[in-house]
């Protein structure tokens, strides 16, 4: 019982899990940082006003929560992208490029074999 336990916690899913979660709370600090600081540069432009449509409500229905979520949704999911997305691609292509076109090792190796098959066959 104790040995399934002790596989549990040592698997390797489980360590990244736990450092994926941690290292996204702490960013997701970092991001609400960023929008607020965006939000506020956004209200010197128009006047000293925060955008906030949170009273709007056009023919009585009450959308404005809904357009305030969606700009910020907006402005966290850019930063999100242009400043984690972008980078890390880039790094990744950088450090770890991707497998030249061409036919991969299976296929030739799978090739060979169907040419020695098909010249051990016996001419009819």
């Amino acid at each position: 019982m104790l040995t399934g336990f002790k596989n549990f916690l040592l698997r390797g899913n489980l360590v990244d899990l736990a450092v994926a979660v941690i290292i996204g709370t702490a960013f997701t600090a970092v991001v609400t940082a960023f929008t607020s600081m965006l939000m506020s540069a956004i209200s010197k432009v128009t006047g000293g006003k925060e955008p906030n449509f949170d009273k709007f409500a056009p023919g009585d229905v009450l959308i404005g929560p809904f357009l305030t979520a969606l700009v910020a949704f907006v402005i966290l999911a850019a930063v999100v992208y242009f400043f984690v997305v972008t980078p890390y691609v880039k790094a990744k292509e950088r450090y770890f490029p991707s497998a030249p076109p061409g036919t991969p090792e299976e296929i030739k190796l799978l090739q060979e074999i169907r040419d020695l098959l098909a010249a051990q066959k016996p001419q009819a």
